[in-house]
């Protein structure tokens, strides 16, 4: 029996389509280029946490820490 596939808010099956569309179009340098920019956007931040605890970090942004 295959589970129904559920969207966060806002996204549905078209939307994640048209997403993965984008990203497998790019080319090696575009995409290099599209990183790179994420990482110079100064309204966001980007940090990296050992693989164990990202489930922690996860909830921990969602509001629903253990």
């Amino acid at each position: 029996m295959k589970k129904k596939t559920e969207f966060p808010p806002g996204w549905d099956e078209e939307r994640v389509r048209r997403v993965l569309q984008h990203y497998e179009s790019l080319s090696e340098d575009e995409a290099v280029a599209e990183g790179e920019a994420a990482f110079e956007d100064s309204t966001e931040t980007v940090m990296t946490v050992p693989k164990e605890l990202a489930p922690a970090v996860r909830a921990l942004i969602a509001g629903n820490a253990k």
